[in-house]
């Protein structure tokens, strides 16, 4: 007999992919870590070859487990549509995407503002870089994301404006003005470390980037350990242990955006995009 592809589990091998690593992965699709692994090696027993190694938290696919993963983003793509075209989708649960450095200032007031705009529905949240939650509302695999986002397209909505801040340890110190800025950034992709960069590019002074951080946590702790400094969204909850540094170039606000997945109602996205400028009113 062949294989045969189980869908929920194809759909935690994508999580596992888009979230970088089994952890996040399970706080995504609200499932144990042990359920993501159990349905990884269902995958594997199905197709008698190994898919993914766990590296630390990370995951790395192998090449058999990259072409699955290609496969696995085209079966879902179809299912989910179809789901949606026969009218069995549902209106229980609404999947809200955010940034993992905007949703540290946010989070709360936003799960407090969409839980009391859409009573009837059980309200959850994504957290990932704002490339890879594009692609997600784009596949239809999260409803809404909200995005760090200067492009216009018809399922976006303005959401209003978001400062963005430079913060350091309090006795870091910068170089001179003819030296590089030594900067910790997110990895690739991040918009916020392209602002970042761009910002020095434009005064003729290159970034020294001497921290990489693959999450929100690992940039606050090189940036408390006095490696350099980072741009962060401004809110009136500072990070502890960081000042604000007004000695460095202010950046004009960037532009936030609502964006809906391919089928959900206008007012459904409408009605999100109200609660986050409500929401930066309340904490900017």
């Amino acid at each position: 007999m062949s294989a045969v592809l189980d869908v929920v589990a194809l759909r935690s091998l994508v999580a596992v992919a888009d979230c970088g690593g089994f952890h996040r992965a399970a706080a995504a699709l609200y499932l144990t870590q042990s359920a993501i692994s159990q349905h990884l090696r269902k995958l594997e027993r199905a197709l008698d070859r190994k898919l993914v190694v766990r590296e630390g938290r990370h995951a790395r696919f192998t090449a058999d487990g990259e072409l699955l993963l290609a496969e696995a983003r085209r079966i879902l793509d179809v299912h989910d549509e179809a789901v949606r075209r026969l009218g069995a989708e549902g209106r229980g649960t609404l999947v809200f995407g955010s940034t993992e450095h905007a949703a540290d200032r946010l989070l709360p007031e936003l799960a407090s503002g969409m839980r009391t705009a859409f009573p009837d529905r059980e309200i959850r949240f994504r957290l990932d870089r704002t490339a890879r939650l594009a692609d997600s509302v784009d596949r239809g695999s999260i409803d809404i994301a909200l995005l760090i986002d200067d492009t216009v397209c018809s399922r976006s909505i303005d959401a209003g404006r978001f400062r963005l801040e430079w913060f350091s340890a309090p006795d870091w110190q910068p170089p001179p003005e003819d030296r590089p800025l030594p900067m910790v950034v997110f990895d690739q992709p991040c918009t916020l470390r392209r602002h970042a960069i761009e910002a020095m590019d434009a005064l003729g002074r290159g970034p020294d980037l001497v921290c990489e951080a693959a999450d929100l946590s690992g940039v606050l702790a090189a940036t408390r350990a006095g490696l350099g400094v980072t741009l962060l969204p401004s809110t009136k909850t500072r990070p502890v242990g960081l000042i604000e540094r007004r000695d460095l170039p202010r950046l004009d606000p960037v532009q936030l955006r609502v964006r809906a997945r391919p089928g959900l109602p206008v007012d459904v996205a409408e009605v999100a995009a109200h609660v986050v400028r409500d929401v930066l009113a309340e904490v900017a």
